[in-house]
């Protein structure tokens, strides 16, 4: 069974890849780290309104340059290089840096992204 906390973890980046908004309430519920059936409910009628949300450039720029931020001082040049030009072409239709960073986040076995939600489902 999942803690809170691992709940939050898997699904925090996803959130913030479709609404900040929806990604500041998600965060907090998991304040303070008390779960209850109310902040259950709460949590499972976020997912549902995030489920129906497209991202957005914007939303997409934000997720992965908090993604970025586990390999900006273990990357290569190249890898950085390759970030730069994939965040500056991103767009809801033209996603290739999500895949880019899954493959970054396999590569160097970051086990938190690893499991989180937007990584999983690219």
């Amino acid at each position: 069974m999942m803690t809170w906390q691992t709940t939050w973890a898997v699904n925090k980046y996803w959130f913030m890849s479709r609404s900040q908004a929806l990604y500041n309430r998600g965060r907090l519920l998991a304040k303070d780290n008390e779960w209850n059936a109310d902040k259950e409910q709460e949590f499972t009628r976020l997912v549902t309104i995030a489920d129906d949300l497209v991202p957005t450039k914007a939303t997409l720029t934000t997720a992965y340059q908090h993604v970025w931020g586990y390999f900006k001082k273990i990357c290569t040049q190249e890898e950085r290089a390759t970030y730069i030009r994939l965040l500056a072409t991103l767009a809801p239709g033209n996603d290739d840096l999500g895949p880019f960073l899954k493959q970054l986040a396999i590569k160097y076995q970051v086990g938190y992204l690893l499991q989180s939600r937007l990584i999983k489902n690219l």
